[in-house]
């Protein structure tokens, strides 16, 4: 395979995404999950964030109810990114079983960044089975070591899950409704908290960014519409050749 930009990008983003898997691994063998059990969410489940949901909210005492209703939320971005690959890359056959896996925010972000066809597939293909591949590398061995690693808090590997999401996160923040939604929803979070079972805040959260965004009016209050007034396009219109 060449190592054309998408490829290297890819690869980047396998390495450095895959070894947080090590803080997952660690984290959910310290939650009081086996080495097996463990290995059974990340190569099944296999997206992070919801992972990490999933065995904060049965670590905390939380009921097996509110952590697939947290994990379940986190994940549902994944069916949004596959409808998008579905459209850009037409997978086909067993394909579409192997990109249904792979599609995270790492695969689709590095597709959806290239232009031209040939290097979506590769960016999406390399960053998706070589994040896929990594993590359950690195999970396995995040769980093997966890008794030797002894309290994750102690090597700042929670805090390195948040890291991570909050990367992807911030990014996306580009106009002041999100930061609006981001707060609100973090304040929700943090008031729930002392109140609620292990869980149920990130669901009152999430309830509370839908209803937002139901009754939001939409992105053209945050100067997204064209700068070209309707009148103008259509005179613009009127000039070009048929």
């Amino acid at each position: 395979m060449q190592l054309t930009p998408a490829v290297r990008i890819g690869l980047s983003i396998a390495v450095a995404t895959g070894l947080y898997g090590i803080s997952f691994g660690a984290l959910a063998v310290a939650s009081g999950f086996s080495v097996a059990q463990t290995m059974a969410l990340s190569l099944l489940m296999f997206t992070g964030g919801s992972q990490f949901a999933f065995i904060g909210v049965i670590g905390a005492g939380g009921a097996g109810a509110a952590a697939f209703g947290a994990a379940t939320l986190l994940g549902i971005r994944n069916a949004v990114y596959g409808a998008q690959i579905n459209r850009m890359l037409r997978p086909r056959g067993w394909l579409r079983l192997v990109s249904a896996q792979v599609t995270i925010d790492e695969s689709a972000a590095t597709a959806a960044s290239q232009q031209e066809p040939a290097e979506q597939r590769r960016g999406f293909w390399v960053a998706g089975v070589g994040v896929y591949l990594f993590w359950n590398l690195f999970t396995l061995l995040g769980a093997l070591l966890g008794d030797a690693l002894g309290d994750p808090r102690q090597w700042g590997l929670d805090g390195a899950a948040v890291a991570a999401f909050l990367g992807l996160l911030w990014p996306r923040l580009r106009s002041r409704e999100p930061v609006a939604i981001a707060i609100v929803c973090a304040l929700v979070t943090l008031l729930a908290l002392p109140w609620v079972p292990a869980g149920v805040p990130i669901l009152l959260a999430a309830a509370v960014a839908a209803i937002w965004g139901w009754f939001g009016r939409g992105p053209a209050d945050e100067g997204l519409e064209p700068d070209v007034a309707p009148d103008a396009l259509s005179d613009t219109n009127q000039e070009q050749p048929r």
